[in-house]
C-alpha cells in the first residue's frame, strides 16, 4: 500500500506536516518535489506546526471540498467579477 504525506523541504531536510499512519520505521520513500505555487505560511505568521494542526482539523471537510461539484468555486473571484 502506498501512503502519501505532505512535507516541506527546508535546509536539506524534509519536514512532514503530519505523521504517516501504519508506516514502519526504516520504510523506503520516494520524494517528489512539487512546484511552489502555495501560500508562504511564514509570510502570514503561520508555523509548520500550526499549518499541520489546521490541516488536521480541516481534514473532515476534504471529502466535500474534493467533490466534482465544488469545482465551480475553483475560480470564484473570476466568476464573481463577471457578474
Amino acid at each position: 500500500m502506498l501512503t502519501s504525506v505532505e512535507g516541506i523541504y527546508v535546509d536539506g531536510v524534509i519536514r512532514l506536516t503530519e505523521q504517516p499512519a501504519q508506516v514502519s520505521p526504516g520504510a523506503h520513500a520516494i520524494v517528489t518535489f512539487l512546484p511552489n505555487n502555495g501560500v508562504d505560511l511564514r509570510a502570514h505568521g503561520i508555523s509548520v506546526a500550526e499549518a499541520s494542526e489546521l490541516r488536521r482539523r480541516l481534514t473532515a471537510f476534504s471529502e466535500d471540498w474534493d467533490s466534482p461539484e465544488m469545482s465551480a468555486y475553483d475560480d470564484y473571484a473570476g466568476a464573481k467579477s463577471c457578474q
